[in-house]
């Protein structure tokens, strides 16, 4: 069972653009403009508006959360207007959804093992 769980967590195929969005989503001023991107699109000068920062430090911030597949930005004259991703935690969920299952698969056991009042065999754990 132990190996299932490290598959899940570390080979499985669903991996892909994971650490990305986690990495992305470390930061607090990142989460802030994602955030700010869920009431609707804006320019990197509205996103900067409530920082200390400078502009180029803020598109430096929504480049780490384009690279993850959570924002697009497009070009329309001078302005470049960003907008989040529509599925763009996607492979967060599916991930997630993988570890769900093998968590549930273990509880299960472990609560037959409990039932049966008998303790869990040495090649089980």
């Amino acid at each position: 069972m132990l190996e299932n769980i490290i598959s899940v967590l570390y080979n499985f195929n669903a991996m892909d653009g994971v650490q990305e969005i986690f990495t992305a989503l470390a930061d607090p001023t990142r989460r802030a403009l994602l955030a700010r991107l869920a009431e609707g699109e804006a320019g990197v000068m509205e996103l900067a508006e409530p920082f200390e920062m400078s502009q180029p430090a803020i598109s430096r911030h929504l480049k780490v959360l384009e690279d993850a597949g959570l924002i697009a930005r497009r070009v329309d004259g001078a302005r470049r207007p960003c907008r989040l991703v529509s599925g763009g935690t996607a492979p967060v969920e599916h991930w997630l959804e993988e570890l769900r299952r093998v968590f549930a698969a273990n509880y299960e056991r472990l609560d037959a093992l409990l039932a049966a009042g008998l303790p869990p065999r040495k090649d089980e754990t």
